[in-house]
């Protein structure tokens, strides 16, 4: 598979068409609430004099330019997992990269699972502002249809979870052309002002919002715990890069996106100069009055693109998670034959869902919303530039006196967003951090979870080697015609099925293959890498171990692993095959390991865990499921 910063040219536009319709839609409705925000905190605490309204315009494009298209696009993009992003993959990065048991090694995959579980609190706030702040306009184009805002918001956000099973590929082509639509209009409508009065051309330059900071430190202050909604979407970009790759993304940006963003910001400044009672929604005054209903319904339509950017995102990191041991197995549904990166997942969608309709019928106004917005968008900041610098070090091989300069400009810009926002614990911050702590629990809880019923399971199996040679030495047991097929975690213990299918019924088949699948940390193994086999030190006893090896972003298809295997000399008919499975049902016991709320959680994970006969697509008529109960 080619992969996605290498494509061929002649492919590279219609995935920048795509990359518009899904990785964009989160930062370019910023201009919906930014602003606004900045100027009604604290009760109108920034006023619109021209030094603040230079001030901060200054500050929230040098803040563009900094993390954007140079910390995220120039660096960030290209910490790369082949071909995935996210916070969890560049973490995983950083950790096959440094010392194996060293305190680096350890801290990394926790700032990894934390990063990850903020990246969700995110994926719930996102949709709801977006969609508010964009209905909202309704208040403004049309005041008497101001009580159905948050029904048909909420109307609009349940559609689109719903078309979410078509697939981002689907989703992305018909978004793609209205985004495209969307950052002109944001274009056209900033330049309309900036034309009409260009001294405001000024407030691009960066002694402004050093001016800002440097005489009215408070009041900067205030404003930078608003500025960072100008950035919001940047860490969707990043987990989304697996969808369409770093090379469309970054054309996407500089052709199209951050013109219209910047010339949009500008015209906004240039209207509250002008006439600062149109502060309270200074993005659809910039529209004559009769375009006004219309930019509605186009702003309606990209804040659902928005909400896209980060429900794709939420789908990629959840399968980073469980690929790597973090939940328990997912139903992931591929939606794009030729993009691996295109999935959807169900159980996501719909928890999503839930999450966002009970914020939005809780806060009901996007100025609320804002308020809960930015602390989690600043810590995922945080942790994303701690890491790269880990990854920088450790693979890149940087040196000392590069990370320093990496961290003092972009680190410094980031703590500053942090500071800013702390304050906003008590008015609804507390609602993205308490998603990202719950989130973090179940991902340590499953992996630990997971650790204690292994360790437990292992006992029970008992070693392979010991029981083949029972088998050898018993003519009792009898050789069946056909092939059986047990899925098993490793080659040291004995399959449970295998071990009672001898026990209790004194058959064995007259070919064994023990299949193991092992996640490594790579999205995707090519399929000469895919299968490796293992006689098990007898070549003439039919029992054979294959391991299939899959990246987190592959699909584990055994039976497509085991067809492989034949060309490595598994004498194998996928259509003579009786696939057998262990399925543990765990029970919490007084054991030590782990607390038990812990183990009452693991065990409702687990009994949600996605049905193995579909998540390893193994042909249910010829599939045999034997349970075994451990207590833990």
């Amino acid at each position: 598979m080619t992969s996605a910063g290498t494509r061929p040219a002649r492919s590279v536009a219609p995935l920048v068409l795509g990359a518009l319709g899904v990785v964009f839609g989160d930062i370019g409705t910023s201009p919906l609430y930014a602003l606004q925000t900045v100027f009604a905190l604290d009760g109108g605490i920034v006023e619109p004099t021209s030094e603040n309204v230079y001030g901060v315009v200054s500050m929230v494009f040098w803040s563009i330019t900094l993390i954007v298209s140079a910390k995220y696009l120039g660096f960030i993009l290209r910490a790369d997992n082949e071909g995935e992003g996210g916070v969890m993959a560049l973490a995983h990065l950083a950790h096959r990269s440094v010392r194996f048991g060293g305190r680096r090694h350890a801290l990394v995959l926790v700032l990894g699972v934390f990063g990850g579980s903020l990246f969700f609190g995110d994926s719930l706030i996102t949709p709801a502002i977006s969609v508010l702040s964009a209905v909202e306009g309704l208040e403004v184009a049309t005041p008497s249809l101001g009580r159905l805002v948050v029904p048909l918001a909420a109307a609009i956000i349940v559609a689109l979870f719903a078309v979410q099973r078509f697939g981002t590929h689907h989703v992305g082509r018909f978004f793609g052309p209205v985004m495209v639509v969307w950052f002109l209009t944001l274009g056209v409508l900033g330049l309309v002002h900036v034309v009409a009065a260009p001294a405001v051309l000024a407030a691009l330059s960066p002694h402004h919002a050093w001016s800002f900071v440097l005489h009215r430190p408070a009041i900067a202050f205030v404003a930078m715990g608003a500025t960072v909604l100008a950035i919001t979407g940047a860490e969707a970009l990043y987990a989304d890069m697996g969808h369409f790759g770093r090379v469309p993304i970054v054309w996407a940006w500089f052709a199209l996106v951050f013109p219209c963003l910047t010339l949009n910001y500008l015209g906004q400044a240039q209207l509250v100069l002008r006439d600062s009672h149109e502060i309270e929604n200074p993005f659809f005054h910039l529209a004559p009055e009769w375009a006004r209903l219309p930019l509605v319904v186009l702003a309606t339509m990209a804040t659902i693109i928005a909400s896209q950017a980060v429900i794709s995102g939420a789908y990629s990191v959840a399968r980073q998670a469980e690929r790597l041991g973090f939940l328990p197995r997912l139903t992931v549904r591929q939606t794009s034959e030729q993009e691996g990166g295109q999935i959807y997942v169900p159980s996501v969608n719909w928890l999503l869902l839930g999450g966002v309709l009970v914020l939005l019928l809780t806060f009901r106004a996007s100025e609320r919303l804002a308020t809960a917005y930015g602390l989690a968008v600043t810590m995922d900041l945080m942790l994303t530039t701690t890491l790269f610098c880990v990854y920088a070090v450790a693979a890149l091989r940087w040196r000392w006196p590069q990370v320093a300069a990496f961290a003092l400009v972009f680190g410094t810009l980031e703590v500053g967003f942090f500071s800013a926002n702390i304050a906003k614990v008590l008015h609804g911050g507390w609602l993205p951090l308490t998603v990202a702590v719950s989130v973090a629990t179940v991902m340590t809880t499953w992996a630990r979870g997971r650790e204690l019923v292994t360790a437990r399971r292992e006992k029970l199996e008992g070693p392979l080697g010991p029981f083949l040679d029972e088998v050898h030495g018993n003519a009792k047991i009898l050789r069946v015609p056909g092939t059986a097929v047990f899925l098993h975690p490793n080659k040291a213990t004995t399959p449970l099925a295998l071990r009672e299918n001898v026990h209790f019924n004194h058959v064995i088949h007259d070919d064994v293959v023990i299949v193991t699948m092992e996640t490594v940390n790579v999205p995707h193994v090519p399929e000469d890498e895919r299968v490796v086999v293992d006689d098990l030190g007898d070549p003439y006893d039919h029992i054979t171990h294959v391991t299939a090896r899959f990246g987190f972003s592959d699909h584990p298809d055994i039976p497509v692993a085991l067809a492989l295997a034949r060309d490595e000399g598994v004498d194998v008919d996928l259509r003579d095959v009786t696939w057998f499975l262990s399925r543990i049902t765990v029970h919490r016991s007084d054991r030590p390991g782990m607390g038990r709320s812990r183990k009452w959680l693991f065990e409702v994970l687990a009994r949600n865990a996605a049905d193995p006969t579909s998540y390893f697509r193994l042909p249910i008529g010829q599939t045999v499921v034997l349970g075994a109960r451990i207590n833990f």
